[in-house]
Formats: C-alpha cells, structure tokens, sequence
C-alpha cells in the first residue's frame, strides 16, 4: 500500500482525529484534539509524512531506514519525515502513526485522555 493512504487508514480510524487543510490542498494536517499528530505532502513529487517521535526514537529510525529523516520545517528533534520508498515497512508506519497519536495524546488535560481511552476501548468492542 501507497504511503498517504496507509497512514491515512491508521490514523482515521483513532479517536477524535480531524483532517484539515490550513495550508492548502496537498497537505493534509490530522489532529487529535486540535493537536497535530501527523501532516501528509508531496515534496520534490515524493510522498511524505511528518510525525511526532521522542527525540532518542527519532534519531535512531533515522540511523536504521534511509527513507526517515528529520522533520521537514519540523522541529528535527521531535519530528521525523518518512518519505516513500519501495523498501517501505508498512506495519513500521503503522506503528509510527499509533505512537505520534500516544505521544500527542499523552500531553493533553486528565480529562480528555480519560474520554478517548473510554472512547478506544468502545471502539474495539464495536
């Protein structure tokens, strides 16, 4: 699978994610609780994505795989970059995806991580 859609599928399917576009078509902005978790974009005709990593995570994904780099106009510490490539590892972008979700949603207030863990297990009973 393509990578926009495959990190689109992951992502869409965690609750309170929205989909934006504050910069225009061709980048889509997705968000837990109006917090950015991953960006979607073409750079130089290459799919890509930005997420959100723990600085050591991040500097070791982009030691291991070639298509990772620091976050394009991302902060290069908390942020990586996953371009497309044919050697693409696509249950590492899944899991890429759930954990820039967890990262954000650690930082938001008591109340609302307790209203999307409730809505998470909902969900899987569904």
């Amino acid at each position: 699978m393509a990578l926009h859609p495959l990190a689109a599928k992951v992502a869409t399917t965690l609750p309170e994610v929205t989909v934006t576009q504050p910069f225009g078509e061709g980048c889509d902005v997705f968000k837990v609780q109006d917090k950015v978790f991953m960006l979607q974009f073409h750079l130089h005709g290459q799919a890509a994505i930005n997420l959100k990593v723990a600085p050591d995570h991040g500097a070791m994904l982009r030691d291991i795989y070639p298509y990772i780099r620091s976050g394009w106009h991302m902060n290069k510490q908390h942020w990586i970059s996953v371009y497309e490539d044919e050697e693409l590892d696509e249950a590492l972008i899944e899991d890429l995806v759930l954990n820039s979700y967890a990262l954000v949603v650690s930082k938001l207030k008591k109340l609302d991580r307790q209203r999307i863990a409730l809505l998470k297990t909902v969900g899987s009973r569904v």
